[in-house]
């Protein structure tokens, strides 16, 4: 099928907004890889200090979603939007984002560029994770509850190690570069005499939290999405109150209509950008939820 159709932003926007909203900071984004791993840091130290059953699950949670923040950072990096210099966004992109959490920048910005092209069409690599939509709840809460016991986990590392990706599951591993980052990580915990605080605040996270919040991500993104040819129409924004955007939907992940009509403006001008669509009158032609739970709702509806 042919490509998506794609919006002038002069169409939308004047020279003065459009000025503001797409320039790559040298800093910006530099700053929220490091606000992801500070968080991650902090998360860990908040158990290590007062290690009970409350600070450890909030740790699990707030270390699974700045894994997802990870990603969500090599998304940005994949749209060259990460940093203003291509070699310092992709670097940091595979290495600080990418590697950490099992995926290569490389191969996934050529396999999610294919699907901006191709959003919600067959040829798009991602249908897979929104096409089964709306199913039943009880459906719903199986893959819930295989994501938070570690089995989603084990099924996407074991596509990773003997055969490679698989629709729904992370994005384009890379087995090397993984092993290389986790090692160093490893060996941080080892040498501050806190070895445990790696599988326990990081691998055990990685295996729960991270793959529900993932699949909430893909599920809110694109699922149960009536695509038409308006690009508006391709993807959907959910109103992320402060805790989905702590706990959820980090680094302004939710406004993902507005990403899908402009893929290259950066994550943190992703508000600004909403807001200005807002004032222009666009509210009717794009999808709005709320939250993740009227998301929920749509995908897995009561019967």
């Amino acid at each position: 099928m042919p490509a998506v159709a794609r919006i002038d932003p002069k169409t939308v926007f004047s020279p003065e907004e459009w000025a503001r909203l797409s320039p790559r900071s040298a800093w910006r984004g530099l700053m929220l890889v490091a606000g992801a791993w500070g968080l991650i840091a902090a998360a860990a130290a908040l158990f290590v200090l007062w290690p009970n059953p409350l600070t450890y699950v909030l740790a699990l949670m707030l270390i699974g979603a700045r894994q997802l923040g990870l990603a969500i950072l090599m998304h940005d990096a994949a749209h060259s939007a990460l940093h203003a210099d291509q070699g310092i966004n992709d670097w940091v992109g595979d290495w600080l984002c990418a590697a950490p959490v099992g995926a290569r920048l490389e191969s996934y910005r050529a396999y999610h560029l294919k699907h901006h092209r191709y959003t919600e069409q067959p040829e798009d690599p991602d249908l897979a994770l929104s096409a089964p939509f709306p199913i039943k709840r009880a459906s719903l809460a199986r893959k819930i509850f295989r994501d938070l016991t570690g089995q989603t986990f084990l099924k996407q590392r074991a596509a990773q190690l003997f055969g490679g990706r698989k629709a729904g599951d992370v994005v384009n591993a890379s087995t090397t570069h993984f092993l290389i980052v986790n090692a160093i990580l490893f060996a941080g915990a080892a040498f501050s005499g806190y070895w445990w605080v790696y599988p326990a605040l990081w691998i055990v996270p990685m295996a729960t939290w991270l793959p529900l919040v993932t699949r909430l991500r893909n599920i809110a993104e694109h699922a149960v999405v009536d695509t038409k040819e308006d690009p508006f129409t391709h993807a959907r924004t959910t109103l992320a109150n402060p805790i989905e955007r702590l706990l959820i939907a980090p680094f302004f992940v939710h406004y993902h209509g507005e990403h899908h009509v402009f893929m290259h403006v950066p994550c943190y001008n992703l508000p600004a950008l909403h807001r200005l669509l807002m004032a222009k009158g666009y509210r009717e032609r794009m999808i709005i939820a709320p939250g993740y739970l009227s998301v929920l709702a749509q995908a897995a509806p009561a019967r």
